[in-house]
């Protein structure tokens, strides 16, 4: 009836204490997209109370591979079967209170779900597509979650929703490991210099010699006068060091440099000499 479940492994200590809860969802696509953003996260934990139709096959066909999430599903007919063994509630919720209840956004909630590591089961409930978790239900939660969308266009499908708190919940988990300051999940790339870069950086002498190079070709195109320098030469070399290129980067921009040298004494450049001249430099 479905695709098999593609290769996974969860890392997160979260799989083994964190459930998620949809209450009585009308659409059972919305429940395969659930188990795809839990999957995507590194959760699979995922309680169904009084789903309309479910298993079928929309519910498999948009989970896109996390079948396995589906295939392990509970379905029960109770909020309070699926959370009566839990020792913390947090319900999604995008409604003001007449009883103020407590109330945190999706990443003070995660947080706490990471202090609950250990301690017993955490439910994070998710109410019906169109009107939510009733108000009964909510006050079964011990903590409201608010996700601060755009007050014009705050409904978020249920499937968002899940994807934003499992994202939050995986973030806290990869900062909370060992040497997370070192985790590649965790760590930006942005230049030649950060771990994952395919490319060294250039040297100073590389950039020299390209800085070199651009003098000369703008000198000959007759854009910049050496006698006349004024602070060209300046503002470029601060530009291109500014961008950090890497080495292949630089034998580009000098390929280039070459090709418009070639153009401006009348020399034929054709595909073949531009790449030459690009690998060669």
């Amino acid at each position: 009836m479905h695709k098999p479940a593609l290769p996974s492994t969860f890392d997160l200590p979260a799989r083994d204490y964190v459930r998620v809860v949809m209450v009585e969802t009308s659409h059972s696509g919305n429940i395969g997209a659930v188990a795809r953003a839990m999957k995507n996260m590194g959760l699979g934990n995922l309680w169904l109370v009084n789903p309309a139709t479910f298993p079928d096959e929309a519910s498999y066909a948009r989970s896109a591979g996390a079948s396995d999430v589906l295939d392990h599903a509970r379905v029960v007919s109770s909020l309070d079967e699926a959370i009566g063994d839990c020792v913390l509630v947090m319900g999604t919720s995008a409604r003001g209170r007449k009883v103020p209840w407590p109330v945190m956004s999706p990443t003070d909630a995660a947080r706490q779900v990471g202090d609950y590591h250990g301690r017993g089961q955490v439910a994070l409930v998710f109410g019906r597509e169109n009107n939510g978790l009733s108000n009964e239900e909510l006050q079964r939660c011990h903590v409201h979650i608010h996700i601060p969308t755009n007050p014009d266009y705050s409904s978020l499908n249920v499937a968002m929703a899940v994807q934003v708190m499992c994202y939050e919940i995986r973030m806290e988990c990869l900062r909370g490991l060992e040497n997370s300051e070192n985790n590649p999940q965790l760590k930006a790339i942005n230049s030649p210099e950060d771990p994952g870069w395919d490319v060294p950086p250039a040297t100073v002498a590389e950039l020299e010699g390209f800085f070199d190079h651009l003098e000369s070709t703008l000198a000959e195109i007759e854009f910049h006068r050496r006698d006349n320098p004024r602070q060209l030469m300046t503002r470029l070399r601060r530009l291109y060091q500014r961008a950090r290129p890497d080495q292949m980067e630089v034998n580009i921009l000098r390929g280039i440099l070459t090709a418009v040298q070639k153009s401006a004494s009348g020399q034929s450049v054709g595909a073949g000499s531009r790449q030459q001249d690009q690998t060669d430099v």
